[in-house]
């Protein structure tokens, strides 16, 4: 008899479709609430993605649930409190996505501040018949702050240092084995940097992180990117900071209320901004699938982990 599994949330057709051969797989959203009922004893399993809700409500409505699989790293919409009260245990898939993460967020640190999305909007409009484009900012030999010396941290770094740029970072400890300086308070980086790049994870600390201080400690040549989660950052604050000139430009693959992009981020050359995209590569989004299935077949196999979560794997 098949492992019934009940996938959460959405997850890419290639994923699922595996899944599917090896399981018997429930759509949670085509579930009536009496179906769901007469079926919740029967799943061992959840599958969800980075961006859905896993409530406290959810979890404990299933009696047998032993693990949740995380098609993403990011798992803060899982309330992991929740899970561990109730021994249930916890997979996502790290690693395979740091270099794509990496990479879009320095492509949106240079297209941010060389403001290319709009060049390329002033050449559609016939604006170069007229005169040349307004200059830019230069990125190479400029200073950046990161915020989160993870794995994804450390990749940007490691990009960055091929512009020359100096860098430093913030984190709750200094790192160990990280050269760069580490800067304790978060304003004080900012105030030391023309680019401020944003890699913590969306934990409940880290909601609103990103505030007004910090947007004026980083300056009207300053730049913010944002590639973690779009509640690390105040968003309110934000949109002022760039409507009052606090801050020069914002690069941002994440939102507060995806997919809901407030329309005061739109339409401006110093601003922008892709939909969640950052690890959405055929190679990457492969990688993470099959990461999913190893989780999956793990627990079925000997009750093990292939990538826990961190919390799960102290």
């Amino acid at each position: 008899m098949k492992t019934k599994i009940l996938k959460q949330a959405s997850l890419p057709d290639q994923l699922t479709e595996k899944l599917e051969l090896l399981y018997d797989i429930c759509e949670y959203d085509t579930l009536s609430a009496e179906t769901f009922a007469a079926l919740a004893k029967e799943f061992t399993v959840m599958i969800t993605n980075g961006e859905a809700v896993v409530t406290r409500e959810l979890i404990e409505s299933l009696p047998s649930l032993e693990m949740i699989a995380v098609f993403g790293v990011g798992y803060d919409g899982v309330d992991t409190a929740a899970a561990a009260d109730n021994h249930v245990a916890v997979s996502h898939t790290p690693g395979v996505l740091t270099d794509d993460v990496a990479d879009l967020a320095v492509g949106l640190m240079l297209a941010t501040s060389r403001q290319i999305v709009g060049a390329q909007k002033f050449i559609e409009a016939g604006g170069w018949k007229q005169g040349g484009f307004p200059w830019t900012r230069k990125v190479s030999g400029s200073r950046l702050g990161i915020i989160g010396m993870g794995r994804i941290g450390k990749a940007i770094a490691q990009r960055c240092e091929g512009f020359s740029m100096k860098i430093s970072y913030s984190d709750r400890i200094e790192i160990p084995g990280v050269d760069y300086p580490w800067v304790e308070d978060i304003c004080a980086l900012a105030a030391q940097s023309d680019f401020l790049m944003v890699c913590t994870p969306g934990t409940s600390e880290n909601k609103a992180l990103i505030d007004g201080p910090v947007l004026k400690a980083l300056g009207s040549d300053g730049v913010l990117i944002n590639i973690s989660r779009g509640s690390v950052v105040n968003e309110a604050a934000l949109v002022e900071a760039l409507t009052q000139g606090v801050i020069a430009g914002a690069g941002l693959d994440v939102f507060c209320d995806e997919p809901n992009v407030p329309v005061a981020l739109l339409h401006h050359n110093n601003v922008v901004v892709t939909p969640h995209m950052a690890s959405a590569t055929w190679s990457t989004r492969t990688a993470m699938s099959q990461l999913v299935l190893d989780n999956v077949a793990s627990w079925a196999e000997n009750k093990t982990l292939v990538t826990p979560i961190p919390e799960m794997s102290q």
